[in-house]
């Protein structure tokens, strides 16, 4: 008999595991699987939604089916349809949920008309359906998906305003210098923003949004807001069902849960302490999940989670690690992005530690003709971090030296930023 995997949440991670192994994938929204990464080109109508679809998966999705329990005995996931799914083994990959500010105004989950996180692509859809050219857009959240966010709404013609509590845009990937450079962009596309500001309400009438207020008094009209203020990984299935939940549900290098038969992987899962939320370790992650679970699916004896008929003190069957086979160790995580397209875009790309430690070297370029940053961070004879901006020509090669974590040629360090990265 066939095991059966059954992968509940068809985001970057639930969808690459679909495409690598015989799965039934189990999604939540009534869409075929979506890059979501795109979700702000499909704001800003440089996209239709079907171009960003995900390669098909290996076997038919149930779609538009939300799971709401795990019942780990009888090792069934049971749907809201009241539909029971039997699985052999079981990966969650329930992604992250955005976050709700505590606002006055808001009540739960209940947003007035005209108020909408940027997660998904009925977000995105319905964003399109509010938006022309004048509609007065606030944007809460200066963070990568707030800017780009802001960016899709001005491209519609909005009127945007873009607030942010930290000190600058983008703050956990880029240094002080970069994030001016990327704000004097959003500025000269029309964007207003405001940093070192709070929204802490909205205004409504009827239901529907009228302005945000900051908590200085200040007010901000607005017809349309936008909720990008960070988020955080859904882990109410896998804490009901009585797994190991820390910030995200813990995880071994085999992507394992405390329950031997479920995995977790993607933005919902912790691995050594840590929750990515990022497509790149989402993508590895299930990468490393489809080389552990082949053998299984292939039939072919070997059980490489070493599960045994042994009862474990928890009622569940007891499991030991098999020495070998694959591992996931983490990944280090280049952030990019692309802001607009051909004629008006911005690329930039950050990785590692942007702000030095002291006894670090820095080199940085700034070409103010062509807009263009340039800088890496060295310690030692190690690469631990940089962030290009407007020319991401020597990104590659950057990227790969910090990546393999490798000893730096003995060069001066401003071969670094040249074109090919020193090579």
């Amino acid at each position: 008999m066939s095991t059966r995997i059954v992968v509940v949440g068809g985001g970057t991670a639930g969808a690459r595991l679909a495409q690598r192994l015989p799965v039934t994938l189990l999604g939540e929204e009534p869409y075929t699987p979506y890059n979501r990464l795109l979700l702000a080109d499909v704001l800003a109508g440089r996209y239709g939604p079907e171009v960003i679809a995900l390669p098909e998966p290996r076997e038919p999705s149930r779609l538009g089916v939300r799971a709401v329990r795990i019942d780990r005995a009888a090792r069934a996931v049971e749907c809201a349809d009241g539909s029971l799914v039997p699985y052999d083994r079981l990966v969650l990959a329930t992604g992250s949920a955005p976050v709700l500010p505590p606002l006055r105004g808001l009540r739960g989950a209940e947003l007035p008309s005209g108020v909408h996180p940027f997660r998904t692509l009925d977000d995105c859809l319905a964003l399109r359906g509010l938006v022309r050219p004048g509609v007065r857009a606030v944007v809460i959240g200066g963070g990568l998906l707030g800017v780009s966010a802001a960016r899709a709404l001005a491209a519609l013609g909005a009127d945007v305003t873009l607030t942010q509590q930290g000190e600058r845009l983008m703050e956990r990937q880029l240094d002080e210098h970069s994030s001016a450079l990327l704000r004097t962009h959003m500025e000269e596309l029309g964007v207003e923003v405001h940093t070192e500001c709070r929204v802490s309400g909205l205004r409504q009438r009827d239901g529907a949004v009228t302005a945000a207020v900051l908590a200085d008094g200040f007010v901000l009209d607005a017809q349309v807001v936008v909720l990008a203020c960070g988020v955080r990984p859904r882990v109410a299935l896998a804490r009901e069902a009585g797994l190991d939940v820390r910030t995200g549900v813990v995880v071994d290098d085999e992507l394992r849960t405390s329950d031997p038969y479920i995995h977790a992987i993607g933005d919902c899962a912790e691995h050594d302490g840590r929750v990515y939320g990022l497509a790149g370790p989402a993508l590895d992650q299930a990468d490393v999940l489809a080389e552990v679970l082949a053998p299984v699916v292939a039939g072919d004896g070997a059980d490489p989670l070493g599960v045994t008929s042994a009862t474990g003190a928890d009622g569940t069957d007891g499991a030991a690690t098999a020495p070998g086979g694959p591992r996931y160790t983490g990944t280090r995580a280049l952030t990019r992005l692309t802001l607009g397209g051909a004629a008006d875009g911005l690329d930039l790309a950050a990785f590692g530690e942007t702000t030095p430690a002291p006894g670090d070297d820095v080199v940085q370029l700034t070409d103010a003709t062509r807009r263009a940053y340039r800088k890496v961070v060295v310690r030692g004879d190690r690469l631990v971090g940089g962030v290009l901006l407007g020319d991401l020509a020597a990104v590659g090669t950057l990227a790969r030296a910090w990546e393999g974590d490798e000893a730096l040629p003995d060069a001066p360090l401003l071969h670094l930023l040249t074109h090919d990265g020193g090579s």
